[in-house]
């Protein structure tokens, strides 16, 4: 039996069905399942039980000799919410809770960790550099890093344990993310509907209008990394998760026009205001560590995972 959270949203339905597409069936979905919106991330996958998130630490009290491994992907993912005491209670309380379950029953324990901890990127985008000295820009970005923190530092460890920091992650089931979908999600809606598409200016003389970078990574190679992983229980530790090649908006722009055969139209606006000072011009996964223990698959280019998104689910709005 293997436990996943947050299986309701975004990544962690989508390890559901590559699960599935796996093998394995007996499977125990963890997650809020009152919002009607993201019923159908669920719905039509092959699983043994739904779990509550707030009734899950007593069923795996009492369940807990059936569990062979918890993936905890369930989060408040939301950047722009600034109640620390929300993200505290759902990204760091919990976290913790279910880290001392696994703990105390001898689980092994696989955890989505962030990008977002590395802040505006001073430090680069190593694995290898210790959450203390991180600077996360935002309340979610700092929630993450204080649990990484917490684990680095704990004592009582799970035999294996990985904690994954995600960078920019897009792909099929996001439908009800609203305004924190991926770039890709918004970029579809409005080329089908303007035939166009807005992207920011660049407000750094170092970068042209558009060749702002960032990691982005299909949801696919997101679930194939972790179930790697799942199967191999060896190296612990806090991994990124990219592609560790950066690529700019413009070309996602350009890949999205291609995926939907319409020529590129594409305008610049400026940057608003209140996120001029903190937006990011460059993100890029270090994936040497990742690599080195032995994951060797090669990612989705952004011209591949655009074009299969797009393709096989925007277009006919379906689900994976």
């Amino acid at each position: 039996m293997i436990i996943i959270t947050g299986a309701a949203g975004f990544i962690a339905s989508c390890l559901v069905t590559e699960l599935n597409n796996r093998g394995y069936k007996d499977l125990v979905l963890v997650d809020d399942f009152s919002k009607s919106e993201k019923k159908n991330n669920y719905s039509d996958k092959t699983f043994t039980k739904l779990i509550d998130r707030n009734e899950f630490d007593y069923w795996l009290d009492r369940n807990h000799k059936l569990v062979q491994l918890i993936f905890h992907i369930g989060a408040r993912t939301d950047t722009t919410e600034f109640n620390f005491e929300i993200l505290e209670k759902l990204n760091l309380e919990y976290s913790k809770l279910i880290w001392r379950k696994s703990y105390e029953y001898g689980l092994p324990l696989i955890y989505a960790s962030s990008a977002a901890t590395y802040g505006a990127g001073e430090f680069g985008f190593d694995d290898n550099t210790s959450p203390e000295l991180l600077k996360p820009l935002n309340p979610y970005g700092i929630s993450k890093n204080e649990f990484d923190k917490w684990a680095l530092n704990n004592e009582k460890k799970p035999y294996f344990w990985a904690g994954f920091k995600f960078f920019n992650v897009y792909g099929p089931n996001e439908y009800h993310k609203g305004r924190m979908a991926s770039v890709v999600y918004h970029a579809y809606n409005q080329i089908k509907e303007t035939k166009k598409l807005k992207l920011f200016k660049s407000h750094n003389p170092k970068f042209e209008d558009g060749m702002q970078l960032r990691d982005f990574i299909y949801v696919k190679d997101v679930c194939s990394v972790l179930i790697h992983f799942m199967e191999t229980r060896k190296n612990s530790g806090i991994y990124n998760l990219g592609t560790g090649k950066a690529r700019s908006f413009l070309d996602l722009g350009k890949a999205c026009f291609n995926a939907l055969s319409i020529e590129p139209n594409i305008e610049f606006v400026d940057i608003p205001l209140d996120i001029r000072d903190k937006y990011q011009y460059f993100t890029q996964a270090n994936v040497e560590k990742l690599r080195s223990v032995g994951y060797d698959k090669p990612f989705y280019s952004i011209e591949e995972g655009v074009n299969d998104y797009i393709s096989n689910y925007l277009k006919e709005e379906k689900y994976f």
